[in-house]
């Protein structure tokens, strides 16, 4: 490509990035999944077997699923105003990925404080530092979704972002699921819980392997046809688990199902990302705004709650079958509560860390013109759901495919931690948790997926049409 032909590209919006400037995207998901992929996949098992919150080792599964959904209304307040501040303002050191920074101390400072045991098994201190966690999480992710789109226009380009911001997400995964339970008994002095880890080291190795290849599959089979394939791998790999843990199989047929089960959720959940861009591309085909922090707190509202629910489920259905937590001296697990401070606070740490190389190495260059963003209202986050069909499937998308996800990385500790010393009732419910309520959610996430109307064809005619619009208005 000639040099005339790629800054006319680039004055339309479709702009190349170096590999530096990918990465250094994709490392804020990295960065997240340190702290809130921490956060969300062990705040149920520190707050029933660690922090025991409420102080009965019986009711604390219950007290905190109650909890992660309290906080989840919250979010329905507090994420429309951040998207429509964020969308109308355009702070000094970038609109969008200022608040990398701004967002990123008060989560890191937060997320330590919740994973302090000094007031334990106090409610409120648990409530007040979730509460604020979560407030700092919507200031960091809404922007940091808005910047994807924000970076080019170019279909390619956007499907190489995801694919290296899902593989730097699904290495934040690593060191959360496969490595955090070595790191917090070598910090506490305990037993190495050596199932556990190489459980999850066989569930993360197709986040590692497979998620770069992404753009290739869906090359190879279409994008409909990828998420069909992989969320039926998912199921295969969910049924192997089932009846690995109904036969108390030998421990490769458990790292054998989770690694299936894996391979289908990476991809399915990974993939994902990549139709937000587009959405926001149709809503501003549609309405000539193009509110990316508006789509992005309405699909990280979805991503949140699906979150929620699934670490809220496995309480509820767990309390109710009966479970007890083991004492520390009894667990698999490691439970030393300074041993959990000091862990996750490095994770935290670095995390934030990242978040400052992601914020040196972005540039917002398809945004909207100031004088558009005047009119942006919190009105609008409701607005563009109803009238946004696309956006109403991938939001839809994301409640399920989240609840999926982390319905079964919540209740692995459980799987994992003797489970055949717990009454069958509380056995089979977590065999549920972990495997078949995952399932159905699978075929569920095929049928909405079914509905999503944009192909890569639609897409790209969208965003040219866009550019010839905007090209017309500079010359008019």
């Amino acid at each position: 490509m000639s040099e005339v032909d790629k800054r006319d590209l680039e004055a339309k919006g479709f702009y190349k990035l170096s590999w530096v400037q990918r990465f250094g995207f994709a490392s804020g998901d990295l960065a997240q999944n340190l702290i809130y992929q921490t956060v969300a996949s062990q705040l149920m098992f520190f707050c029933t077997d660690v922090y025991i919150l409420g102080g009965d080792r019986s009711k604390a599964a219950g007290i905190t699923s109650t909890l992660m959904l309290i906080v989840r209304f919250v979010d329905m307040v507090w994420d429309p105003i951040v998207g429509a501040f964020i969308d109308k303002n355009h702070p000094r050191w970038g609109k969008y990925r200022s608040y990398l920074i701004i967002g990123g101390i008060p989560l890191t400072v937060f997320s330590a404080l919740t994973f302090w045991n000094k007031f334990a098994p106090s409610v409120p201190y648990i409530y007040i530092t979730y509460i604020l966690l979560s407030l700092s999480y919507t200031l960091v992710n809404v922007p940091y979704g808005a910047i994807n789109s924000s970076l080019t226009r170019d279909n390619d380009e956007i499907t190489m972002l995801t694919s290296l911001r899902m593989w730097c997400a699904n290495i934040g995964c690593f060191f959360v699921y496969t490595l955090l339970f070595l790191f917090i008994a070598i910090v506490g002095g305990t037993p190495i819980p050596w199932d556990m880890i190489l459980f999850n080291l066989f569930g993360n190795i197709p986040n590692l392997c497979i998620v770069p290849f992404m753009p290739a599959i869906k090359n190879l089979i279409g994008k409909k046809n990828m998420f069909y394939v992989f969320l039926t791998v998912a199921v295969a790999g969910n049924a192997i688990l089932y009846v690995a843990s109904r036969m108390n199989a030998n421990d490769w047929w458990y790292r054998i199902g989770n690694l299936i089960k894996s391979t289908g959720v990476c991809v399915a959940t990974g993939y994902q990302w990549a139709l937000v861009p587009e959405v926001i591309s149709y809503g501003e085909w549609k309405t000539g705004r193009r509110i990316s922090a508006i789509v992005n707190a309405i699909t990280g509202l979805f991503f949140k709650a699906g979150f929620a629910l699934g670490g809220a489920i496995p309480g509820w259905i767990i309390q109710a079958s009966g479970y007890v937590s083991p004492p520390a001296g009894e667990s698999t697990l490691p439970k030393d509560p300074m041993a959990w401070f000091t862990t996750l606070s490095i994770y935290f740490v670095i995390g934030f860390i990242i978040l400052v190389f992601c914020f040196t190495q972005t540039k917002e260059r398809v945004v909207m013109e100031e004088g558009q963003t005047n009119s942006v209202k919190v009105s609008d986050f409701w607005t563009e759901f109803t009238r946004n069909p696309p956006l109403v499937v991938v939001s839809l998308f994301f409640i399920v495919s989240f609840v999926m996800q982390n319905i079964s990385n919540t209740s692995n500790n459980y799987l994992m931690n003797d489970l055949y010393k717990q009454k069958a009732s509380a056995q089979e419910a977590i065999r549920w948790t972990v495997c078949v309520i995952p399932a159905i959610l699978a075929i569920i996430c095929m049928i909405i997926i079914s509905r999503y109307s944009l192909t890569d064809e639609k897409i790209e005619k969208i965003n040219k049409e866009i550019e010839e619009r905007n090209a017309a208005k500079d010359s008019a």
